[in-house]
């Protein structure tokens, strides 16, 4: 280590301790309660069946109680040390920070997207991993493991980047499939625009999907239900519709700094007594729009914010 790499170790804060130790699971204070549906969850079952099958992969971290020397608070890894109890396992391997603040943790973790469940996997097979053993890890059968290697076989690349860390359900991909590459990328496009990754919308673009740009060209296309006239309107809506999000994307970046500066132009004028005391004698709906502006906790829509 040179000297100047010695001075930038002596400013900057180290986030967890050089080394972990190793604790008394009974001996961790929680920072926060466990629903009581938690323990009948999906999820629950997942890390239990993962910590039986392979151990615990991510260790909690914790940190020193200033006030009770000896004493550890956890902060990430509630739900492991509630299954690690539950499996009679005493002690832990455990991370130590130098900050007590628990928002900084689970707060900031983005969960893992199929794509990347789907690479995982793919990793894991690849280096020997038996698919048996995987499905007991995940807690599912081995049908559905193989169901996740294919995945993406069909899907172009293009598709596959746009969607690598959306919560796309891997049924969507299966519709996916059913198109033609370009057809594909729009597809995904107007899953993320609209922030809807559901199979019934997947569903939908498909159904509003000219017959030229499916996969299997040749073969009609029969959807319940739907004569050939409602999904000639059903294509023309679509097409609408893609253009329109387009034509918003290109100006929302623009009508959002807008937004924030009359936000804030608004809020100080607010804040001026004399005429805050002209409006409510001469304009009170004005009054009364503006302090909802003012007010407002964010510009973004709700699903945005």
């Amino acid at each position: 280590m040179t000297r100047k790499d010695r001075r930038l170790s002596d400013v900057v804060a180290h986030a967890f301790e050089d080394d972990c130790v190793t604790l008394s699971v009974d001996a961790l204070l929680p920072v926060r309660v466990l629903r009581t549906a938690t323990k009948s969850s999906k999820k629950y079952q997942q890390i239990t069946a993962s910590i039986r099958e392979v151990g615990l992969v991510e260790p909690p971290v914790v940190a020193r109680d200033p006030a009770n020397p000896g004493t550890f608070l956890l902060l990430d890894g509630h739900v492991r040390i509630e299954v690690l109890k539950d499996l009679g396992i005493e002690q832990v391997e455990c991370l130590v920070s130098t900050d007590d603040e628990a928002f900084t943790y689970n707060k900031r973790i983005s969960p893992l997207s199929p794509v990347q469940e789907h690479k995982m996997i793919r990793r894991a097979i690849e280096r020997g991993v038996p698919e048996e053993k995987i499905a007991k890890a995940l807690d599912i059968n081995p049908q559905s493991v193989r169901r996740k290697v294919r995945m993406l076989n069909g899907i172009c690349d293009e598709t596959v980047a746009i969607l690598k860390d959306k919560p796309c359900p891997m049924a969507v991909f299966e519709i996916l499939r059913k198109m033609k590459p370009l057809r594909q990328l729009e597809a995904a496009e107007l899953l993320v625009n609209a922030n809807n990754y559901s199979v019934a919308y997947a569903s939908a673009i498909l159904a509003g999907t000219p017959q030229t740009q499916l996969a299997e060209g040749s073969e009609p296309k029969r959807i319940k239900g739907i004569t050939p006239e409602a999904m000639a309107r059903m294509e023309s809506e679509l097409a609408r519709l893609q253009e329109s999000i387009t034509s918003i994307q290109e100006t929302y970046g623009q009508d959002h700094l807008h937004l924030t500066v009359v936000k804030g132009y608004l809020a100080k004028l607010l804040g001026n007594g004399r005429v805050v005391r002209y409006l409510m004698q001469h304009r009170p709906e004005f009054l009364t729009e503006f302090q909802a502006i003012a007010d407002m906790t964010s510009t973004l829509p709700p699903e945005a914010a």
